[in-house]
């Protein structure tokens, strides 16, 4: 039995036709396929700030967050399920009518979210040693033994694209999950990509930026598993 799906084009062809970039201030939306690849990040965003890529925003608290407080950082959300992307839109939107956001300000013109499937994202459209950093919080760790292959960090042309992408003086791949096999395979895996580094445990930026999932796991007791990686 394969241990990997086949990513090959008609996975792609099958899976990523509705694959779109979402401006959160102006709501204008592209077809990732009107975009060239790789994305120029300069002209893409309007400046030269770094990038850093959320894989799996979820509901988005972290990158509505991060963003707001990060505004010389330009942050795109990578979500393949549709229901996530638009929690997220309204999560923004909600935010800018409760606090009164003037769009004009700039605030939130940092951010992008891209409504697709992360490693199409990042081994077609992300610049080599272009991103800053990566932040994967709780994947989805496939738990039934059928389903394992599935587990993103099983995907070698993921991994190879991941640390292809990230800068070679310092890009960085923060991790969290609350699931400790799944941790443990990643760390495994990870191990064996050169040239990715362990440089901290259980250590994270902005650490009281926490995504829904992490609300949710730790009042119910589990133990949270963080690491970063760094490419050297």
């Amino acid at each position: 039995m394969r241990e990997n799906p086949d990513y090959n084009d008609l996975y792609y062809q099958n899976t990523t036709t509705y694959s779109q970039i979402i401006d959160i201030v102006t709501k204008r939306v592209v077809p990732l396929s009107e975009l060239a690849a790789p994305i120029d990040w300069v002209a893409f965003f309007g400046n030269a700030y770094p990038v850093e890529i959320e894989i799996g925003f979820g509901k988005g608290r972290f990158l509505l967050e991060a963003s707001k407080r990060h505004p010389r950082v330009n942050y795109i959300g990578v979500e393949r399920a549709r229901k996530y992307v638009e929690l997220t839109r309204e999560r923004f939107e909600k935010h800018i009518r409760h606090f009164g956001v003037d769009r004009a300000s700039g605030t939130f013109s940092n951010v992008r979210l891209a409504w697709t499937d992360a490693n199409y994202f990042v081994t077609r459209y992300v610049p080599s040693s272009s991103v800053q950093a990566y932040h994967i919080y709780f994947p989805d760790p496939w738990p039934k033994k059928r389903q394992r292959k599935r587990r993103i960090f099983r995907n070698q042309d993921f991994l190879a694209a991941l640390t292809a992408t990230l800068k070679s003086d310092g890009g960085r791949l923060y991790i969290a999950t609350d699931y400790k096999a799944y941790f443990a395979e990643i760390q495994e895996r990870l191990s064996q990509v050169n040239p990715l580094r362990l440089v901290a445990d259980n250590l994270g930026p902005d650490r009281d930026i926490a995504t829904n999932f992490e609300m949710k796991y730790t009042l119910e007791g589990r133990e949270i598993y963080r690491a970063i990686y760094e490419r050297f």
